[in-house]
């Protein structure tokens, strides 16, 4: 080996393991940090250390090595032991930009985002994080709860502070925590399990008004008046149990309080108007009310709108959601259905698709070998049509198989043996990954729970400008920078830690 060549190695300790390249090598990649190592001035604008001939930083050694293999490949692969943000953060530092990651791992380097966002959904409702309602120790924890909850303790003119004065804004956001947040007080864990109770009571009394041994046969009798003619008729009516009505109607009443006080003291109405629970709240709520006015009319259009009435109360059944907000698992299944919608819509097409296709097959498999006498050739079939054989495809493609409907000619069973096959296939392609989303935001939530208290975050502070693991100025190089008058790495890296830190640049600084 040449002299040359000799002279063109670089020898970088990360983290206390060397490594060795050549500077042409770093020079694949310009405007990077470890491209600057080639430059003529990298030993006084870096750590260099004389005796050992060597730069060091004080880096993840197991990181570095992806990195310098990006240099000496083009390709840059993420790796699978290390935390996500760690390898952002690695990439940053080194100048590297993330968009290089190869696509096969791009979705590794991407887990980790989609992890935070769900670990966001599940943030502990404790005000600040602490146990039992206990007041955050930081500043700032204290605030972002406090305008969680439209407790702002600003002055009222102050930039950002919840609106009104006075005693209503002292009680108001104290009963939109009582009635929203259970983890606020004691008091509001006691609002949660009654709110609870009547909930499981409601659903309760709606399955056993259906039951016959509460159901009464009452006989009533109606005059019809025609012309000069009276005519008494005795009909038949089915009522419920006036018990049952009773208990329902003490439910109501704590669900429309409930609700009445949660949208007087919500701090944003236009949000709480738009909440689907809400939403559910109210329709399940108002049949209730419209039937108690009704049932005092005798005319016939109150009867049939009263009729109606007891069709719809099966509404009341979507009071079953409001138990999400008591338990993390129902969030966690609204969330992965949230999350898995185009592996749905990909399974609809999967599913609609076949059913089209086995549902004409088998319409035309089962008029083979029909008699002559037969014209239409549907007298030895279930399969009159292709819309009714929709029905049977459905059926067999989920595995169902009720029966009501099945092939009786040999070639029928083997389109219908090759519709159930299609349809194995078809629901197990999709399915994996709604289960992975669940895996996913199930753990995300059980770890959010029992992830321990904090009471300091540390947040390392960002070096100086002049400290070794920082470039030095651009003034002091001979590179030109037509962007800043400090190294950009240096300045994003700064950005990024108060970004993190929460700290909002002063100005001139």
């Amino acid at each position: 080996m040449g002299k040359g060549e000799e002279s063109d190695k670089i020898t970088i300790n990360v983290g206390g393991t060397r490594h060795e390249t050549y500077k042409s090598t770093l020079r694949t990649l310009p405007g990077t940090r470890l491209a600057w190592l080639a430059d003529p001035d990298a030993q006084s604008n870096f750590d260099f250390d004389g005796k050992s001939n060597e730069f060091f930083f004080d880096r993840h050694p197991g990181i570095f090595s992806y990195v310098l293999n990006y240099y000496r490949t083009g390709k840059l692969h993420c790796p699978a032991d290390i935390c996500g943000p760690l390898f952002e953060e690695e990439l940053t530092y080194w100048g590297i930009d993330e968009t290089d990651v190869e696509p096969c791992c791009w979705m590794t380097y991407r887990q980790h985002r989609d992890a935070e966002e769900a670990l966001d959904i599940f943030e502990s409702p404790e005000p600040g994080g602490g146990a039992g309602g206990e007041e955050p120790e930081e500043e700032g924890g204290r605030e972002m709860a406090l305008q969680r909850l439209g407790m702002d303790d600003r002055p009222p003119g102050a930039a950002g502070a919840a609106g009104g004065g006075g005693c209503c804004r002292n009680w108001q956001p104290r009963m939109w925590a009582l009635f929203e947040d259970p983890y606020s007080s004691k008091a509001a864990r006691v609002v949660a399990f009654a709110s609870l109770f009547f909930i499981l009571v409601s659903i309760t009394t709606f399955c056993l008004e259906t039951h016959e041994a509460f159901n009464i046969d009452v006989n009533v009798t109606e005059t019809l008046v025609v012309g000069n003619t009276t005519t008494i008729l005795l009909t038949h009516k089915v009522e419920t149990e006036p018990i049952l009505t009773y208990i329902e109607g003490v439910c109501v009443l704590w669900f429309t309080l409930e609700f009445l006080v949660r949208i007087i003291c919500c701090p944003d109405k236009l949000l709480f108007v738009k909440n689907l629970l809400n939403i559910i709240d109210f329709v399940a709520i108002l049949p209730f009310y419209l039937e108690v006015g009704l049932s005092g009319l005798s005319s016939k259009a109150a009867r049939d709108v009263l009729g109606f009435l007891r069709v719809v109360r099966f509404v009341r059944i979507l009071r079953i959601f409001k138990l999400t907000r008591h338990f993390v698992g129902l969030r966690v299944l609204g969330h992965t259905l949230r999350a898995s919608t185009n592996e749905f819509l990909l399974l609809i097409i999967f599913l609609a698709l076949g059913v089209l296709i086995f549902a004409t097959m088998i319409y035309y498999a089962e008029r083979i070998g029909a008699k002559t006498s037969d014209p239409r050739g549907s007298d030895h079939t279930h399969f009159k049509n292709i819309p009714i054989g929709f029905w049977w495809a459905v059926v067999t493609m989920t595995t169902l198989g009720y029966g009501d409907m099945y092939p009786k000619t040999w070639s029928g069973m083997v389109v219908g043996a090759l519709c159930a096959l299609a349809g194995v296939l078809t629901i197990a392609m999709p399915v994996p990954v709604i289960v992975n989303n669940f895996g996913m935001y199930y753990s995300l939530a059980m770890a959010k729970q029992k992830l321990p208290k904090k009471k300091k975050k540390h947040i390392p502070r960002p070096a100086a400008l002049d400290s070794p693991t920082y470039c030095k100025s651009e003034e002091n190089s001979p590179r030109n920078s037509t962007q800043s008058d400090t190294c950009p790495l240096a300045v994003e890296e700064g950005a990024a830690e108060r970004k993190r830190s929460g700290e909002t640049p002063k100005v001139g600084q």
